[in-house]
């Protein structure tokens, strides 16, 4: 760890049986909300909404990032960039910036920095901001913003694409920094660095796997809560080249066999850590079957029912059975499927495992057996970034265009409900909190409901 950026902790790290995945189905303390896997327990959650109808209030963004906003009791957190000058890119979000981060012209430097803002969640108004990191870069899409802070519900812990990883509690008091890139390198992803940290108890574990643009190794971490040190950190090896190393996902924690245990994909690989050591107990091979160079991947897995779900790019989507030691790649196998996502990452209730490819097609598997049981089913013509939600036996879903699908899934089809034009930029997923609907486009943030 740099001395340099260390601080003490101020304060006792909440219990572990308060952690971000047993917090209460009102908050949304993670990227994939409190059970980490897109699944919201809210009931009467709004279907039909636009830019004026239906919401309760909206708070200016200054740019678009793919990070979540995270929802812990009467407060929101955002992971923000602000893009001062953005190498004759406009401040504001316009066409003219769109246009030019989906046409791609590699990473590109300006003098932009990154903050982490805390908003009241009655009205959106904020109430503090922090500066996490400066050096902010645009990849495509993508600025360092992207991943998504978590909370215990008393701190909240912040990364960027710069490597920065902060620790404030509610009030805005920095608590630890840590400069993950100055303690062991610099990242070396293609479009830059985007995984969200995992909270689990008094750690988060944070993801390294990269390749593109670095010889050195993939690596994952654990770091304390308290105090902002490393508990562990191993190697990742992997035969993955070229791009194929990369991967923007975030880990998934579950519990097999008594013991809770690290998922996590990329490098053509899946793969099972111990939590106390980061030791690999298994890998399955198999996302990259044709040993292609540009195969990072950016959805992230996720468990459930004694079941792994790993998407790559495209196909083949993965479902393997959990538990095991060494190569499980034949004897865990249970079915893949060749239509999945790029970058959305899917959802399932246990029962049906919904898809949404980037293009805008819907599916319904049989999350058991990946028997196709309904689609495909085409929505809002567009691209698809953001990841669907699943309540009440709806699918909430939104395109890059803005456009807002809400498709009714509890029955043997699909029927869209409504299709609500947010008029702006979007990559970021949708979060359910209290009956309400929290939307981050480009131009706002929405609060949607009552």
């Amino acid at each position: 760890m740099s001395r340099r950026m260390f601080t003490p902790l101020l304060s006792l790290a909440i219990p572990a049986a308060l952690c971000a995945g047993a917090a209460g189905a009102e908050d949304w303390p993670h990227w994939r909300g409190p059970s980490h896997d897109g699944v919201s327990g809210e009931t009467g959650l709004p279907v039909t909404w636009d830019t004026e109808n239906g919401i309760v209030w909206k708070t200016a963004m200054p740019a678009w990032s793919g990070a979540t906003p995270i929802i812990s009791g009467e407060t929101i957190f955002l992971n923000v960039s602000i893009p001062e000058d953005a190498a004759g890119v406009p401040a504001n979000p316009s066409e003219g910036y769109r246009r030019r981060a989906v046409e791609g012209r590699g990473n590109v430097a300006y003098s932009g920095h990154i903050e982490l803002w805390a908003l009241d969640r009655s009205d959106g108004s904020v109430r503090w901001k922090r500066h996490i990191s400066d050096r902010d870069t645009r990849g495509r899409k993508q600025n360092m913003s992207s991943p998504s802070p978590v909370t215990d519900g008393r701190n909240v812990y912040v990364l960027t694409g710069t490597g920065i990883l902060k620790a404030f509690d509610f009030g805005g008091t920095e608590l630890w920094t840590r400069d993950i890139q100055a303690d062991y390198g610099d990242f070396g992803l293609n479009w830059g660095y985007a995984s969200s940290p995992l909270l689990h108890g008094d750690a988060l574990f944070v993801q390294v796997l990269h390749g593109m643009k670095t010889d050195d190794p993939s690596y994952l971490l654990r770091i304390s809560t308290e105090t902002g040190e490393t508990a562990w950190r191993v190697e990742r090896p992997t035969q993955a080249r070229h791009e194929s190393p990369d991967s923007y996902t975030t880990p998934f924690v579950h519990q097999v066999e008594g013991r809770d245990e690290l998922v996590i994909t990329g490098g053509d690989v899946v793969t099972g850590h111990d939590l106390d050591t980061g030791r690999e107990r298994w890998r399955a091979d198999g996302l990259n079957p044709e040993d292609n160079g540009a195969y990072r991947i950016v959805a992230s897995p996720i468990v459930k029912d004694g079941i792994i779900y790993a998407p790559t790019r495209v196909k083949p989507l993965l479902a393997l059975r959990t538990g095991g030691e060494g190569d499980i790649t034949e004897s865990h196998r249970i079915w893949s499927f060749d239509r999945g996502p790029d970058v959305p990452t899917p959802v399932t209730d246990g029962e049906r495992f919904f898809v949404v490819t980037d293009n805008g097609v819907l599916y319904a598997l049989d999350a058991q057996t990946g028997e196709v049981l309904a689609g495909p089913m085409r929505l809002a013509p567009g691209t698809y970034s953001a990841s669907p939600v699943l309540a009440e036996g709806r699918l909430y879903v939104i395109n890059e265009d803005g456009l807002a699908s809400v498709v009714d899934v509890s029955g043997d089809g699909f029927e869209i409900l409504a299709t609500n034009d947010m008029e702006s930029y979007t990559l970021s997923s949708m979060a359910m909190s209290n009956g309400q609907i929290f939307l981050r486009t480009a131009e706002a943030l929405y609060c949607i409901g009552d």
